[in-house]
């Protein structure tokens, strides 16, 4: 996939008319770049990732714009089951950590749109690793999934207020998980 793209590329991505995008990039909602001494416009890969997720455009016909996730349990074989799951019917990029450590290293190397973190996982104290997370400029961005085997209203506020993005139930469902993804995704920048 092109790294660069025209605002005609844009607008067949976006299922929208070319003078949509200019309208789009003269307005500042789509970021880019006039060629010098040209009205061309060029519109970054990166930029048009960020703008379809941010408006919840599709991102099929996107090569590359692959969802990332980072499942962080101590419960591998459930986690597994699930990211086979994830990576063949959804086509999303999926890892396992099952540990603190090793959810760091994963973390900083694959810079995921959304972490599904298992409160109970041994050593950890989830609002420190919320607050890692949100301190950390290369992962500021990532959107945070607690998984709680018990959820209730008040543990739901409690997440929250911790500064987490949402919460899901152990055991994972297929479609609630995915739906939460898709709701964090589409604010990810």
């Amino acid at each position: 996939m092109k790294e660069v793209l025209t605002t005609g590329e844009v607008a067949r991505l976006c299922g929208v008319a070319p003078r949509t995008v200019s309208k789009w990039f003269d307005n500042g909602q789509l970021r880019g770049f006039k060629i010098p001494g040209s009205r061309e416009r060029r519109i970054p890969r990166e930029s048009l990732v960020r703008f379809m997720r941010a408006y919840g455009i599709p991102l099929r016909g996107l090569d590359g714009a692959v969802t990332r996730v980072l499942i962080v349990t101590c419960d591998y074989e459930p986690a597994d089951a699930l990211r086979v799951a994830l990576q063949h019917s959804f086509g999303y990029e999926v890892q396992v950590a099952t540990g603190i450590f090793e959810a760091g290293l994963l973390a900083r190397q694959t810079r995921p749109h959304v972490i599904l973190l298992d409160c109970t996982l041994p050593g950890l104290n989830p609002k420190e690793m919320r607050l890692a997370l949100r301190g950390d400029p290369e992962l500021v961005a990532t959107r945070v999934v607690a998984v709680e085997p018990q959820l209730s209203e008040d543990r739901v506020r409690e997440r929250l207020g911790e500064g987490f993005d949402a919460c899901l139930a152990k055991p994972l469902c297929l479609a609630m998980t995915v739906r939460v993804i898709e709701e964090a995704t589409n604010i990810v920048s």
